[in-house]
């Protein structure tokens, strides 16, 4: 099939067996709450992820390099920079790097940020405020959004409800899209994209967005099929330039969410700027 827009993906998991044994298995949240499939669920090699990306004319993921917790704690895991920076190097026009953040870990922390762009050409942070317990406008996310700011890449949250990944680790909903309002005020010129849509406080991510030039929303991980429908009004219209497309993949296959997407109906403008222009022009491609 041909595509008229090729799409970027701002919001993709790396899914290869071997990123796989480093974290828990947690069947239950993805196979059976979250309805990923039994063989994507057991791991997806770089080139059939390139090829599920070609079948939904997708030309460029974002991995995440994701810190999904502290260290050490055996619900938690943290993928490792270099396996995120080898996909890239394999293969550069196909993917790019995002660099997981742990607020825990200080300035040493700061330091392992700096050279993931430096060095390994990452072109983003991203952050679980959930897995921490430590909301985006606590003092110690500062200086990695001050870095953010000096290295001139975006930051991704995830806002909204948490689910419950673990039911040993239950983990609170501390996200809330308000919280980047004082962010946003301290850091004028630093990205902030809001993933996850921000369900069930949607408005409340889209007044943000609205409110802060630089405050954007990452339309991921909820089937546009059941976006809240002032969240597809405000795409359709004054929110054109504001959201990015992605899939939080393995949680929505590509095709599908494609699919979805292309049945909203979109402005024809409109539909490239979500699915490609936005993020080419934040992430600056």
């Amino acid at each position: 099939m041909t595509f008229e827009i090729l799409a970027i993906d701002a919001v993709v998991n790396i899914w290869t067996a071997e990123a796989l044994a480093n974290r828990p298995a947690r069947k239950s949240f993805y196979v059976d709450k979250m309805r990923v499939g039994q063989g994507t669920f057991e791991g997806v090699s770089l080139e059939e992820m390139i090829a599920r990306m070609d079948a939904a004319g997708i030309e460029r993921s974002f991995l995440i390099a994701a810190k999904v917790g502290v260290k050490h704690h055996p619900a938690c895991y943290q993928v490792p920079y270099a396996m995120v920076a080898d996909a890239v190097q394999k293969y550069p026009s196909r993917f790019s790097g995002l660099a997981g953040v742990d607020p825990t870990e200080g300035m040493a922390g700061v330091r392992e940020l700096e050279r993931a762009v430096r060095e390994y050409g990452f072109i983003g942070a991203h952050t679980y405020p959930h897995w921490f317990e430590i909301a985006p406008d606590h003092a110690k996310y500062y200086p990695f959004y001050a870095k953010c700011v000096e290295l001139d890449i975006p930051i991704q949250l995830q806002v909204g409800q948490s689910m419950v990944y673990d039911a040993t680790y239950p983990r609170r909903s501390v996200g809330r899209p308000i919280s980047l309002d004082s962010v946003a005020c301290d850091f004028p010129e630093l990205k902030l994209v809001g993933i996850h849509v921000g369900i069930p406080w949607t408005d409340e991510m889209i007044a943000m967005a609205w409110k802060h030039a630089n405050v954007y929303i990452g339309c991921d991980a909820h089937r546009p099929t059941y976006w809240p429908e002032s969240f597809v009004r405000y795409i359709n219209s004054f929110g054109q330039d504001k959201v990015l497309f992605g899939t939080d993949f393995p949680v929505l296959p590509f095709e599908q969410t494609r699919a979805d997407i292309d049945a909203l109906g979109l402005k024809p403008q409109i539909l490239r700027k979500l699915l490609r222009d936005n993020a080419a022009r934040i992430y600056r491609f």
